[in-house]
């Protein structure tokens, strides 16, 4: 095995050739071993019919597999790794990453690592985004990989707690505080490549990617500093940084998003993109100047939880019939409807991802981009250059699209675009922001939509909102209060012999009795007594009459059915839905 070529002989050769080279295999090995792998209809990979022969061991397939890829294979158990080196990459993020750092070039800036994938080249992009160095991969033996880490970091679970600390003890960090406004460029550059700021950044952000955090909040106040996770809804405050450190950290996720670190003064936006255990996450950054500083919000992207199926979203099996005709339209409107952050783009994609075949041609604008799904031709909006969704719909209708997805309805112009395109034969998925599906049709005749044009093409309306689940680990059941049902509009006599759950609080949950969310639906299917009614001005209550004499069912009423179930709470369905019932 001493005898390897030199690696830029045998980057992207076959696997075969490699251990052809490497001597040990012959020509007669290699053939017979493919042979088999062309009965197997190509199914299996070369490197597993080799191990299952015996013909090379896994460390040899190692460093062929490596060699392949132009990287070089290290032996971690004959080398002692100094402190010193290993500081450089925390505990978590060498767990999360399976990496092994084992040397440090101060003067090139540049760290080594050690990986048991050589397939895994996005750990080395996401270790340079998160800790500023050149990263140079090589790669070791899973168990020597996993060796490595019980030995070097068993014992060093850094804490947000313990790094705070340090960071308050820092004395080249202290002689910041008090001088917000006179940090000049040079400053700047030497905060955002701080240790133990990189350290306490990286730290959170792993850690909200494991509790499955929607945002990330750093926020300036006049005398503190505060970070803040939402998850499933609803913000958690953790343990505040010194407020001394918030151009440190404003600096270093500028730095990490590529954006422009010396300007203090306007709104900027960026991306940073990572992959974590295997999983693409994307955090959308947003710098925000306020009058104590920068405040930096991070929206987590993890393509990973979100399950795009719309049987997946908690729709009811007569309300789900009900959404697969209507996106199953050959043309016309359908509008998913509700506030901010309630799923309206989870369920617009759900609703494309089951309507994505070989034979549909899908186009959407966004804004921004939220997953990137295979099939999908998929534009982000640029205002500032005039990117607009009316002026990008009016080019999609040029691209020969069968579906159409428009990110909202702001506007008259964006309005009438869609009508076109419904006019012509395209089906639209759009939303709008109202409180329930029958105030939809006020929205959109207050955009300045005429009547007539909006009972031609709407097909539909889907309204929702997000519940918190109550945590299965910690469920209990309990008698509500008559308070408590008075918020529902119900009276103890209406839930006679029903059953109802909270969440006491457990491990699994932090404490706070929910783990996850589901939705809530209202869904509107126009009939010809409706569109009538549209023609005629009618008011949203008469509209909501009709449509619930039609078969629809109100976002309470859907709640309280998933109340029942016992897979939510009162005061969740409550809260969720009572701009809805106003």
């Amino acid at each position: 095995m001493d005898n390897i070529p030199p690696i830029r002989q045998l980057k992207g050769r076959n696997l075969g050739r490699i251990l052809i080279k490497m001597g040990v295999l012959t020509r007669d090995k290699v053939s017979e071993c493919l042979q088999i792998q062309q009965e197997k209809g190509g199914k299996v990979k070369l490197g597993k019919i080799l191990l299952d022969k015996g013909l090379v061991d896994e460390k040899q397939l190692n460093i062929a597999l490596a060699a392949q890829r132009g990287m070089e294979y290290v032996d971690l158990g004959r080398r002692e790794i100094p402190k010193g080196v290993l500081q450089h990459v925390p505990a978590q993020m060498a767990r999360t990453y399976r990496v092994i750092p084992f040397a440090y070039d101060a003067s090139r800036n540049e760290l080594t690592v050690a990986m048991d994938n050589p397939d895994n080249f996005r750990a080395t992009d996401d270790l340079a985004t998160l800790t500023g160095f050149s990263v140079v991969a090589k790669v070791a033996d899973s168990n020597a990989i996993q060796e490595a880490l019980n030995r070097y970091y068993a014992e060093s679970e850094e804490s947000i707690n313990d790094l705070i600390s340090e960071i308050s003890e820092d004395g080249n960090l202290a002689t910041f505080e008090g001088r917000d406004k006179s940090i000049d460029l040079e400053e700047l550059k030497e905060l955002a490549e701080s240790n133990p700021v990189k350290k306490l950044l990286n730290l959170v952000l792993l850690q909200a990617i494991r509790d499955k955090a929607s945002d990330i909040h750093f926020e300036p106040f006049e005398d503190e500093f505060k970070m803040r996770y939402r998850i499933d809804g609803v913000l958690y405050e953790m343990v505040p940084p010194p407020k001394h450190i918030a151009v440190a950290l404003s600096s270093r996720i500028k730095v990490m998003a590529n954006l422009d670190i010396a300007e203090r003064r306007l709104p900027q936006d960026g991306r940073i993109p990572l992959t974590v255990g295997g999983n693409p996450v994307d955090l959308r950054v947003s710098v925000l100047p306020t009058m104590f500083g920068e405040s930096v919000v991070l929206r987590v992207l993890d393509r990973s939880q979100v399950d795009l199926r719309l049987d997946m979203l908690g729709v009811r099996e007569a309300d789900l019939k009900k959404v697969k005709q209507l996106i199953e339209k050959p043309n016309g409107i359908v509008i998913v409807t509700g506030p901010t952050g309630c799923g309206k783009t989870t369920t617009l994609y759900s609703a494309l991802k089951e309507l994505n075949t070989i034979d549909r041609k899908i186009i959407t604008t966004e804004d921004p981009v939220e997953y990137d799904i295979d099939g999908l031709i998929q534009v982000q909006m640029r205002s500032d250059i005039g990117l607009t969704f009316a002026r990008c719909l009016r080019s999609i209708l040029r691209q020969d699209p069968d579906i159409c997805m428009v990110g909202e309805i702001r506007d008259l112009e964006t309005g009438e675009i869609a009508i076109q395109a419904s006019l012509t034969g395209h089906l639209v998925f759009t939303t709008v922001h109202t409180n329930d599906a029958p105030s939809t049709i006020a929205r959109l005749v207050d955009l300045g939509l005429e009547p007539f044009l909006v009972t031609a093409t709407l097909e539909g309306i889907v309204a929702q909102r997000l519940v918190r689940k109550i945590c299965t680990n910690c469920k209990t059941p309990f008698e509500p209060t008559e308070e408590m049902l008075m918020e529902l509009g119900l009276r103890p006599e209406d839930v006679g012999g029903k059953q109802f759950y909270y969440g006491r609080g457990c491990e699994m949950c932090n404490g706070t009795g929910y783990k996850g969310r589901t939705g809530i639906f209202e869904i509107m299917v126009l009939n010809d007594e409706i569109r009538d009614l549209i023609m005629n001005r009618a008011s949203t209550a008469i509209l909501q009459e009709a449509a619930r004499r039609a078969g629809m069912t109100t976002l309470r009423e859907n709640g309280l059915d998933l109340i029942y179930d016992g897979v939510t709470t009162i005061e969740e369905v409550a809260r969720e839905t009572l701009a809805a019932q106003e």
